[in-house]
């Protein structure tokens, strides 16, 4: 996969309208014209009929047609008629050799709502692009890839998908999108060797089942464990202050009473109070001999900037008050608007994601995607094209270096992503589930960082 632009999406969007689940990416390489290229001559480069490399092309068919420099050129398998032998002929290919991943591409299938029909299929579309992108870079790296793709919509019997030849000769298939499917296609890879890398969020323990699962996301009750021990590891010195938004709507209380509840078990006491309290009552709460931390019990943005103002008007009469605050993952959507803020307040939000749009390489892949699709990613937490480019990466270096031994675990990772760290532990003795968490701090100095956490089975 190589330069691939956005002519690349008329094609793509236009075979996703069809009504069928076939795949979608057939080509052998994507090619982008130079200024002195000819039809012919991109022909006679992959060994290809000016009619093979038509039709592939169809474009080049039309009248008047003239190849410019930097068009997008769709280079198809070369479809050979069979050879038959005049005598009985056995090769036996050794397994040693079809295992090594190293020496050839790794096949990848994506089996995802590929499709602009609704939200789902346009994120998953975003989400593929982001794989295609990490194809061409690891390209240049020296590591081949052979990606094929199927639109499995949330109606789509995915048995039927995998009735395709093309499923079963794949080393890893990343989907599908809805629990309903991933028992089939959990049995199809563990009967076919395959690994399957389940993105997204899904409902049901099949990687607790299925050795050849990989399960990427995490639970909301896994994610609230975590951020409430990342919070005991390095908050158990500071005065706890919790703040009642008044949210009939909030579904936080159940991390502030778990983390309540393990406060009381360690015998740290802790203040409530209330965004209507009056000021004095507001300022009770507040420790004056140790570093405080603010938890509020919702993660919206109109409870946090009445916090915020409460806040201000406490240190502004109390300006000795060491104050932090302890968010949530949606506050990473209101950087542009509280970015201030959480310097001033010494903020940490837990994570399983970080968008940095000050990173050069994000920055960089937000760029080549503006070329290619000729749109921006969509604005979401996590952004999905990026979801895609790190997976991608992450799990295509580690089969190139480990082969299908590779099992995801920190050892085995050298990949540094753009958004999603992955550190894999193996759940009982069957299938693998991504341990990593981070807090993502914002220190009064205007510096950032991120504090990694790897929880093991045995803490959780």
């Amino acid at each position: 996969m190589s330069h691939i632009s956005r002519s690349f999406l008329c094609v793509f969007l236009l075979l996703l309208s069809m009504d069928s689940f076939a795949q979608v990416n057939k080509w052998r390489d994507i090619y982008a014209a130079k200024k002195q290229d000819t039809v012919f001559g991109i022909a006679k480069k992959y060994g290809l009929s000016v009619d093979q490399l038509m039709e592939a092309n169809p474009e080049m068919k039309i009248e008047g047609y003239q190849l410019k420099k930097g068009e997008t050129v769709f280079i198809p398998f070369v479809q050979k008629e069979p050879v038959v032998p005049t005598t009985p002929v056995v090769v036996n290919v050794p397994a040693q050799k079809e295992a090594d991943i190293a020496k050839r591409a790794i096949r990848i299938g994506v089996m995802l709502p590929l499709h602009d029909v609704d939200g789902d299929g346009k994120r998953m579309v975003e989400f593929y692009r982001g794989m295609l992108m990490a194809c061409d870079d690891l390209k240049r790296e020296g590591i081949s890839t052979d990606i094929h793709a199927w639109n499995v919509p949330n109606d789509a019997d995915i048995r039927q998908t995998l009735l395709d030849q093309n499923a079963s000769k794949c080393d890893i298939i990343f989907g599908p999108l809805y629990s309903n499917q991933v028992k089939y296609l959990g049995d199809f890879c563990k009967t076919n060797h395959i690994k399957l890398v389940i993105p997204f969020s899904i409902e049901g323990g099949d990687v607790a089942q299925n050795s050849q699962i990989f399960q990427v996301y995490q639970s909301v009750d896994q994610q609230n464990n975590d951020a409430i021990r990342a919070y005991l590891d390095r908050f158990s010195s500071y005065h706890p202050v919790f703040i009642d938004c008044n949210d009939t709507t909030s579904k936080k209380g159940i991390f502030t009473f778990g983390l309540r509840k393990q406060l009381d078990e360690r015998k740290i006491p802790y203040n409530i109070t209330n965004l209507t309290s009056s000021e004095t009552y507001f300022a009770k709460s507040f420790s004056t001999t140790k570093p405080n931390i603010v938890i509020l019990n919702t993660s919206r943005s109109p409870e946090l900037n009445v916090a915020l103002a409460k806040i201000d008007g406490l240190k502004t009469a109390r300006p000795s008050l060491s104050i932090s605050l302890f968010g949530y993952t949606e506050w990473l959507m209101y950087t542009k608007a509280y970015l201030d803020y959480y310097f001033k307040y010494d903020t940490y939000i837990p994570t399983v994601s970080y968008y940095n749009p000050l990173s050069p390489q994000t920055q960089q892949l937000e760029l080549n995607y503006r070329r290619w699709f000729n749109e921006d990613m969509r604005v979401a937490i996590p952004r999905f094209a990026l979801t895609g480019y790190d997976q991608t990466q992450f799990f295509c270096r580690g089969l190139h270096a480990y082969g299908k031994a590779f099992t995801g675990n920190q050892t085995e990772n050298s990949y540094i992503p753009l958004q999603t760290p992955l550190h894999f532990e193996k759940v009982g003795n069957a299938g693998m589930q991504n341990n990593h968490f981070m807090l993502i701090h914002y220190k009064p100095d205007h510096m950032i960082e991120s504090i990694s956490y790897s929880f093991t089975s045995q803490t959780k």
